[in-house]
């Protein structure tokens, strides 16, 4: 059995730089040289706390690389396959047989499985996906900037599910790389004007850089007001959660407009908290709430994927280096999740890298 250099985790912050098996592509599946991976914020409890499903594990889903080698069946399951190819891969590996799957709702999938979680991911030189959920893009493209592809497919899943209409003001509360990626989301699809929420200078002016027409310091003790001058005092059609914040998921009910669509893309672990009388501005404001989770769709993996190709491809997805905090080659793994001691000082994606 050919062996591979690889980020192993072999238990509550013990990740081990080591020889690993190389994985071999069965049939339908494609091995991809991965040439960059990103550091999910979901990675980090699974290293700093040992929340891993199983031990040893390679982490890592957010990533890019090259089309090594195609499994027994693997052609034509999706478009543009073949060996020196640059590619991603869609994360989730759905059962594709249950009644949601059936439905082409693959993220509420009850027996899915998923790249770096509960299958070995991409922190590795080698990685195995499913042809079907590869997504390739072209050589101008560089690696680390196309190991953004999930995180931007996240963000666009929430905007199309819910409901996304052109020409009104649009509020993402969180400029973290989700919350940065909707905005840029909202400003291709129409938006008549966007509004980045954060609690960090610094991604406020990120957020600018990339396109946003306001941004708003949620610390400050007006920024609601400010806000809600900004969209003439009738709020945002469009209000979009990506923090998981009790604060930020709060703040939406106060800024939404009448009608309006709120949706949580961000994820909380902590219980949500909400006063009677800030509840009840979903009643009266009748505005609709909605949750996105992941970023599927039918045809697998979904528009999401195929849309977020193209806008890559073409730089409609604009990219500034400061999305980047900093990049590790992948031998120093342990040093790169070593950052998240402190989170508030990283201040944008981990990258891990490997050598062309």
């Amino acid at each position: 059995m050919t062996s591979m250099n690889a980020a192993v985790l072999h238990g509550k912050g013990d990740i081990r730089y080591e020889r690993a098996p190389a994985p071999v592509p069965g049939p339908g599946e494609v091995l991809i040289r991965v040439r960059a991976a990103g550091i999910c914020g979901s990675d980090v409890p699974r290293v700093l706390e040992g929340s891993a499903r199983f031990f040893p594990i390679i982490l890592g889903h957010e990533f890019s690389g090259v089309i090594e080698e195609l499994g027994p069946g693997a052609e034509g399951l999706s478009e543009g396959l073949a060996p020196g190819r640059r590619a991603t891969a869609a994360p989730l590996v759905p059962c594709m047989e249950c009644p949601d799957c059936q439905r082409g709702d693959y993220a509420l999938c009850g027996g899915y499985r998923f790249i770096g979680s509960s299958l070995n991911g991409a922190f590795a030189d080698l990685v195995t996906v499913p042809a079907r959920g590869v997504v390739t893009f072209p050589d101008g493209v560089p690696f680390e900037r196309a190991a953004f592809f999930e995180p931007a497919t996240v963000a666009l899943h929430g905007l199309l599910h819910a409901g996304f209409r052109p020409g009104g003001d649009v509020a993402v509360l969180g400029a973290g790389t989700v919350g940065l990626f909707a905005l840029q989301w909202a400003r291709l699809l129409g938006a008549r004007r966007t509004a980045a929420f954060d609690v960090s200078p610094d991604r406020l002016k990120l957020a600018l850089r990339l396109g946003a027409d306001a941004a708003f310091d949620v610390t400050s003790g007006t920024c609601l007001e400010e806000a809600m001058s900004f969209s003439g005092g009738r709020g945002f059609g469009h209000v979009f959660e990506t923090a998981g914040r009790n604060s930020a998921m709060s703040a939406a009910f106060e800024i939404a407009a009448g009608k309006a669509t709120v949706c949580f893309i961000g994820t909380s672990s902590e219980d949500l908290r909400f006063g009677w009388r800030l509840f009840e501005k979903m009643n009266r404001k009748e505005f609709t709430l909605t949750g996105s989770w992941m970023s599927y769709s039918a045809p697998f993996p979904g528009r999401e994927w195929a849309m977020a190709a193209d806008r890559f491809g073409d730089g409609g997805l604009r990219f500034d280096d400061a999305l980047i905090h900093r990049s590790f080659p992948m031998s120093e793994a342990a040093e790169a999740f070593g950052l998240f001691a402190e989170p508030a000082a990283v201040k944008g994606k981990i990258m891990l890298v490997n050598p062309e």
